[in-house]
């Protein structure tokens, strides 16, 4: 597949005009989402705690569109200190379209984490994206055009094993998400899309926890995944990221309150 060419989901200047804000840029679904919108034409905010790594996705996307783009250091889990990163960013004009992302917590059952291991993933996701919702909501409204997506996971619909603080994370992003649905402005969506077994470094690491605890080999677990997938392989991160793209879209003004499954069939609920 050539996502990124032929086959891409948006025309080349889908977005164009339009500000992105994507958390968790530097790897994974986050940067495949990057790859996408700057060949969509927007302007993107990279934003991670990783400079080296955004600098290297920057570099990469000079050569995919018209877009102008700049990378934003930031600690999600510090929700202080958020306002401060975004408001020089602000004052120079409104942020139209809002990717909530960020890494995930360790696997295992969710009866051996402490309250401790709870606390944090709040912070870095369900804290973090409220506040920069209320940052960004202002000039969304200004502007007439909101877009906020979340990537989760399919657990926020069948609890996935040996990933307890994980769904409970989940399940919360996603009731927040639905209750902002029924409050935001009429010019503002808000959705979630919920990747099956992508092929990211987030799986490579679930895969190792799961065979230390239990000393299963890598292949029999990426094995077992791939027994409850129809497609019978992993997503690609820019299968995930173009329909997260398609949601920033003008084309989905209508799409509102939804999780969305990119997982290959593996759900088995309707």
């Amino acid at each position: 597949m050539d996502l990124l060419g032929d086959q891409a989901v948006l025309r080349n200047n889908a977005l164009k005009g339009k500000t992105a804000l994507i958390c968790g840029a530097s790897r994974g679904i986050g940067a495949a989402t990057a790859r996408i919108m700057a060949k969509s034409g927007a302007n993107l905010i990279l934003a991670s705690r990783n400079e080296s790594q955004l600098n290297s996705l920057l570099k990469e996307l000079s050569e995919l569109g018209n877009g102008h783009h700049q990378t934003l250091v930031m600690d999600l889990e510090n929700t202080e200190a958020i306002a401060g990163c975004l408001q020089p960013i602000l004052d120079k004009g409104p942020i139209h379209i809002l990717i909530n992302n960020a890494g995930g917590p360790p696997g295992g059952p969710l009866l051996d984490a402490s309250v401790d291991e709870l606390s944090q993933p709040f912070a870095r996701h369900l804290h973090a994206a409220h506040t920069l919702v209320k940052l960004l909501i202002p000039g969304m409204i200004a502007g007439n055009y909101g877009r906020i997506i979340q990537i989760i996971s399919t657990s926020v619909r069948e609890p996935i094993p040996n990933l307890g603080v994980s769904n409970t994370l989940r399940g919360a992003m996603a009731s927040w998400a639905k209750t902002l649905s029924r409050e935001l402005h009429p010019s503002i969506t808000i959705n979630n899309v919920l990747p099956g077994f992508t092929d990211t470094e987030r799986l490579g690491s679930l895969a190792q926890s799961i065979h230390e605890r239990t000393g299963q080999s890598i292949e029999a677990i990426h094995d077992g995944w791939m027994s409850q997938v129809p497609i019978e392989r992993l997503i690609d991160p820019l299968e995930t990221a173009s329909v997260i793209a398609f949601l920033a879209s003008p084309a989905a003004g209508a799409i509102r309150g939804v999780s969305l499954p990119v997982d290959g069939g593996r759900l088995r609920s309707i």
